[in-house]
């Protein structure tokens, strides 16, 4: 595959004021988490729900483990065998890009509704089933922009607390409030923001690549100075 910078810059009413690449589709890694956040408002956030590490696969009669290695988020993972919100899973799945506390979100909201939010988000984190059977999550920059100029207030709040603030965050003027959410994988590092200026029209950014052999911290880099870019460019 070709290397990739997707870009798509815009107002939250969906005008496109920059792009590149923004039809490009890529592995979409910890953005689906968004659209997993948006699903479960649905859902009583209250309830607690039993914490386990097993799922069944989208592929039908297969079932998988997740794998504790790469979470970021060690809290979730102690809890096994004990009970969480629903809440709390949420806000460890953007906070913290927890893969145990997303996948336990999504089974209670089942896939579909996953779909119905962004119609590329077709299956959990891990499901190596679906891996085998070439079923992965994967969106352009536009399709994310989209997503983000609908998410909802609540869900725009949790974002605020992001931990991972090395992409558009560090490329924007300190003390701008970004609501963000990064994703990595192998050859792939993204970062997706709402942000609101203290002065000016509020704007979305989304910035996704695809660059064989480059690390994440150089990914996050690239992002950072495209987001200075953006900033410039803004209206």
């Amino acid at each position: 595959m070709r290397d990739v910078v997707g870009i798509w810059l815009g107002g939250l009413d969906g005008t496109t004021w920059w792009e590149q690449d923004a039809d490009e589709p890529v592995l979409a890694a910890s953005l689906m988490k968004v659209p997993v956040a948006m699903a479960a408002q649905a859902l009583d956030l209250e309830r607690s729900v039993p914490i386990h590490p097993d799922f069944d696969s989208v592929v039908v009669g297969a079932w998988f483990e997740l794998d504790e290695a790469g979470d970021q988020d060690p809290d979730t993972w102690a809890g096994v065998g004990g009970e969480l919100d629903l809440r709390e899973l949420r806000r460890r799945s953007i906070v913290h890009s927890g893969n145990l506390a997303t996948n336990l979100l999504m089974e209670q909201t089942g896939v579909e509704a996953c779909t119905a939010v962004l119609p590329q988000v077709v299956r959990m984190i891990g499901d190596q089933p679906a891996t085998d059977a070439g079923i992965v999550n994967a969106a352009s920059a536009r399709q994310w922009g989209e997503l983000l100029t609908r998410v909802p207030d609540e869900v725009e709040d949790v974002m605020l607390g992001q931990t991972y603030r090395d992409g558009i965050p560090r490329g924007l003027p300190e003390g701008t409030p970004i609501a963000n959410k990064t994703g990595w994988i192998d050859d792939h590092t993204h970062d997706m923001a709402i942000v609101r200026p203290l002065e000016g029209e509020p704007f979305v950014l989304v910035v996704l690549t695809r660059l064989a052999g480059v690390p994440t911290d150089e990914g996050s880099a690239r992002i950072a100075a495209v987001a200075r870019e953006a900033w410039e460019r803004r209206r």
